[in-house]
């Protein structure tokens, strides 16, 4: 917090239980062994091979490329080790295990966007309006027509949303000192 002028959470993770059924799936023991098939070298360079020819022709679908980004980085073992290194320590086959919202106290003093897109079926916009309630002064912004990639689905919406608040906001400057009194009182 005290590197911290201003907050933007954007289809945030940890903020409930409720999670896709694949990231609890890939959760499960032994995920790992079953990855590389899932997820080969042979698979990413046909569909990165696709991928170039429906951009040639201007054909776009910002969902399916942010998805597919994320196969991609699935496909080299050190990104596949991180990820469910990641993955599992925060989500297990009943969902989401950990939780900010003791924490959230924190953001209270920080000016704070919540951005979310209504059809995010990774995890719930449910989240976005809840820590929207449990953070003060938050502003929420939730796309009608975007999924778990508002930056990417609706990009001029999300700079837009983003500007207005950076714009209509003043930094937070605070001490070290200052936040260690604030989260020792939280406690």
């Amino acid at each position: 917090p005290p590197r911290c002028e201003r907050l933007v959470l954007v289809s945030s993770g940890g903020l409930g239980p409720e999670v896709s059924w694949m990231l609890r799936l890939f959760s499960l023991p032994g995920t790992e062994y079953l990855m590389p098939v899932l997820f080969s070298s042979f698979v990413r360079d046909m569909g990165n091979a696709v991928s170039r020819r429906l951009r040639g022709f201007g054909l776009r679908a910002p969902v399916l490329e942010q998805e597919w980004r994320s196969y991609v980085s699935l496909t080299e073992p050190s990104g596949r080790d991180a990820f469910l290194r990641t993955l599992r320590a925060v989500v297990d086959p009943r969902g989401q295990a950990v939780c900010a919202y003791d924490r959230l106290y924190l953001a209270s003093q920080l000016p704070t966007l919540i951005v979310w897109g209504k059809r995010d079926r990774i995890i719930p916009v449910a989240h976005a309006t809840e820590a929207h309630a449990a953070i003060p002064g938050s502003r929420l912004v939730i796309f009608d027509h975007a999924d778990h990639f508002p930056q990417a689905e609706e990009p001029q919406k999300f700079v837009d949303a983003v500007t207005e608040f950076i714009e209509t906001t003043d930094p937070l400057d605070l001490a070290e000192s200052e936040w260690q009194a604030r989260l020792t009182a939280g406690r």
